[in-house]
């Protein structure tokens, strides 16, 4: 008598966990790769149409702006790798969203850096 055994790794589902968005603190080097992400007005005219929906197709992006698909991938990757922006994946099609908690401690971090204001703190 053979008895044939099928050993198949189950792994439980994992829930994805986010990567933790500190508000307070940011690192000097996110810091500048941010500041150099948005220093181009193309990208932040990316990043200001991500940030207008819950989440918006690579696609989509495309067909707002007019330019190549290769260049507006280009400015993706570079939000994606200043960390301003998530990927999602679904098929053939990749979704943007922004990341809010990001954005919040890059604009604490400036204005920790440049305090700003007017002498006196009254601000006008």
């Amino acid at each position: 008598m053979i008895i044939y055994i099928s050993m198949i790794a189950q792994r439980p589902a994992v829930p994805r966990v986010a990567r933790p968005e500190r508000p307070e603190h940011m690192e000097a080097a996110q810091f500048h790769r941010i500041a150099k992400a948005l220093a181009d007005p193309r990208r932040f005219a990316l990043l200001e149409a991500i940030g207008g929906a819950p989440e918006l197709a690579c696609q989509r992006l495309c067909e707002c702006f007019p330019v190549s698909q290769a260049t507006i991938s280009h400015h993706l990757k570079e939000l994606v790798t200043a960390g301003l922006v998530e990927s999602r994946r679904d098929g053939q099609f990749v979704f943007y969203h922004v990341r809010p908690g990001v954005i919040k401690a890059y604009a604490a971090e400036l204005q920790r850096r440049v305090p700003g204001g007017p002498p006196g703190g009254r601000r006008r």
